[in-house]
């Protein structure tokens, strides 16, 4: 379930709030299935990763596109046995920008880890792609 409940701080046009949490819908998807390949093709690399450490200080990094298929695999695998719930708020900072904020629920091998992170979407020549991930406790994948 997605809710659909969007802020748009910035100069969105009519429907592109709905095309954000389309793409979304469609890497949920592919979360759901384990296609760890196709996930990383909606993403803009180098990826920027921002995270804390668990002294509670930012950490900030780069990632890949094989780094971050070897973070999926660790962190969702490939078997497909993944439940997830989310409730997603598209911001717009510009009609090519997109910060998005998820609270989302997710149960992988039925362990439940309830989170909210954000992730930065730009708008590119072939459509949108995701290019920061900005989530706590993330530190030990980077």
């Amino acid at each position: 379930m997605t809710d659909t409940a969007a802020a748009t701080a910035g100069a969105a046009a009519l429907g592109d709030t709905d095309e954000i949490l389309e793409w979304f819908a469609r890497y949920d998807a592919l979360v759901r299935s384990g296609d760890l390949e196709s996930m990383a093709d909606m993403a803009a690399f180098p990826l920027n990763e921002v995270t804390d450490d668990a002294s509670g200080f930012g950490v900030v990094g780069q990632c890949d596109r094989e780094k971050y298929i070897a973070q999926m695999q660790q962190v969702i695998g490939g078997s497909g046995d993944v439940e997830m719930t989310s409730n997603r708020h598209p911001i717009f900072l510009s009609p090519a920008l997109c910060f998005v904020v998820t609270d989302a629920s997710f149960i992988v091998d039925g362990a439940e880890t309830q989170m909210r992170y954000g992730d930065l979407l730009v708008r590119t020549p072939d459509g949108w792609k995701f290019q920061t991930m900005v989530a706590g406790g993330w530190h030990e994948h980077m």
